[in-house]
């Protein structure tokens, strides 16, 4: 039996691999590392939390000494590192908390994981999962390649940008057997509504609100969740050591003309009259750093290892404002901060 440490387990993309890879490999143990801050929550996994093959573990990949013990007690075999802070506006009003997490965090998995491994490093893997925001800002043409030069713009991107690097470096020095992938902006079920697309949903509901930054020009891909968690699967079994994988959606759209879609099918899903929402629509000063346009080219993904996006935009985004409704419950406990009640409650006594 294999054991698979995932961190961030808990959160938007990380609870979606999780539940994939505990479902499809029952001959795999899962351990799910997770710190538990905002934006991680147990009940995205309240479906697999009894199985025989799954465990969780609370704590801080900052925490090196705790990460070492980690590494002791449980011989993982492989490594699939989603841990990180990941919000923009977050990381303009707190830059230190994104270094020590994103990039301190990623050494001390680094390190564990060479020492761990130092004899055998044959069937072992550390695969990185990153944004393509580490690539900058495109401009009307053009797409993000793996071999596009890093141009970072904020705090959040600058701090993931040098855990790539950092991730190649052990690879290069060490020889740690290392992956990484660059994905676009995810959508889906049980992302923290600070996410445009749930908190728009959200706001709709709600009557309040939507705060749109500058004319909503800013152009991004969009990737639907479950997509991004198969690509994570193929390449962490199939994908070459040392390679690096684009993933995007190949789904482009201003933000305007995103929230616009959002208000014409929350209108016809609330039965409101046409129109309604986007009378919520509030243009608000641009946020600092700014990128223009992000586009992923995944040709590498789709003809070396045979994935592409199952769903389109226009499918997902139905798929994701009937999950928000049908689970008004789980959105209202995450904006109000009942969530993290939930831990308490089903973990009361310290797992590690």
């Amino acid at each position: 039996m294999k054991t698979i440490l995932i961190t961030g387990g808990a959160g938007f993309i990380g609870s979606h691999v999780v539940r994939l890879f505990v479902s499809k490999y029952p001959d795999y143990k899962i351990v799910n590392l997770d710190k538990l801050t905002y934006a991680g929550n147990l009940a995205n996994l309240k479906d697999i939390e009894k199985a025989k093959n799954y465990e969780f573990v609370k704590g801080d990949i900052v925490d090196a000494d705790f990460i070492q013990k980690l590494f002791v007690e449980k011989q993982f075999d492989g490594v699939i590192h989603l841990a990180a802070e990941s919000h923009v506006d977050r990381s303009i009003s707190n830059p230190m908390e994104f270094i020590f997490t994103n990039i301190v965090g990623t050494v001390n998995l680094l390190n564990a994981a060479r020492h761990i491994w130092s004899d055998n490093f044959e069937d072992k893997r550390f695969y990185h999962i990153s944004t393509d925001e580490v690539y900058g800002s495109l401009g009307e043409t053009g797409l993000f390649t793996e071999t596009t030069a890093y141009d970072p713009h904020s705090p959040y991107s600058a701090s993931k940008a040098s855990s790539d690097h950092l991730v190649r470096a052990y690879l290069d020095t060490f020889k740690l057997p290392t992956i990484i992938s660059n994905c676009s902006n995810n959508y889906g079920g049980f992302q923290f509504p600070e996410k445009l697309v749930p908190l728009f949903i959200h706001n709709i509901q709600n009557n309040k609100p939507l705060p749109v930054y500058g004319k909503g020009e800013n152009i991004r891909d969009w990737l639907y969740v479950e997509d991004h968690a198969n690509a994570i699967d193929l390449i962490f079994h199939k994908g070459v050591i040392g390679e690096t994988y684009n993933i995007g959606g190949n789904n482009e759209w201003t933000n305007i003309d995103l929230i616009k879609v959002l208000c014409k099918k929350m209108d016809k899903k609330l039965g409101r009259e046409t129109g309604t929402s986007e009378k919520l629509i509030t243009y608000v000063k641009d946020r600092a750093g700014h990128d223009l346009r992000y586009a992923i080219d995944s040709s590498k993904l789709q003809k070396e290892l045979g994935w592409e996006p199952s769903l389109q935009f226009e499918e997902g985004i139905e798929k994701t404002i009937d999950w928000y409704v049908a689970n008004q419950d789980w959105l209202d406990n995450v904006a109000s901060g009942d969530y993290l009640k939930y831990y308490d409650n089903q973990y009361s006594e310290d797992r590690f």
